[in-house]
């Protein structure tokens, strides 16, 4: 069953603002909300992850039934993708060494920026990618 395109958009959205903050404020407790999030929307899909759920809830009552649609495989693994990404930043951020904490936030921004200013998933690009790859090696 295909998402509504403009959840995992939102939730990309709201993932920049919390690893701005989390760069800016340099909170690993914040970065740890964050990497909860990518874990529920990795395990469950985007429309499980707290961001989600707010988007179901909340935003898309408000702004209508949806016109464009995906797959859910891909926004999901760029919730996996993000996890990897978080669980770094969060080591770097609690053992250290803190560069490595702010290379992965960053790293993490910067897709979720891609994703929420111009709809490009870096994630679900790699999702394409590996699919392909997998299938001509089978």
């Amino acid at each position: 069953m295909n998402i509504d395109a403009r959840g995992p958009r939102f939730g990309a959205a709201v993932t920049t603002v919390v690893l701005a903050a989390v760069l800016i404020t340099g909170s690993a407790w914040l970065l740890a909300w964050q990497t909860l999030a990518f874990a529920l929307g990795a395990a469950g899909g985007v429309g499980r992850s707290p961001y989600g759920l707010f988007f179901r809830g909340v935003v898309r009552p408000r702004i209508g039934p949806p016109t464009e649609f995906e797959a859910p495989e891909p926004p999901r693994f760029a919730q996996a993708v993000g996890l990897a990404f978080a669980v770094i930043g969060l080591v770097g951020y609690t053992v250290g060494p803190e560069w490595l904490g702010l290379a992965a936030a960053g790293a993490a921004l910067a897709a979720a920026f891609l994703n929420a200013a111009f709809g490009y998933c870096l994630g679900c690009e790699m999702y394409l990618l590996v699919r392909r790859v997998a299938v001509r090696a089978e």
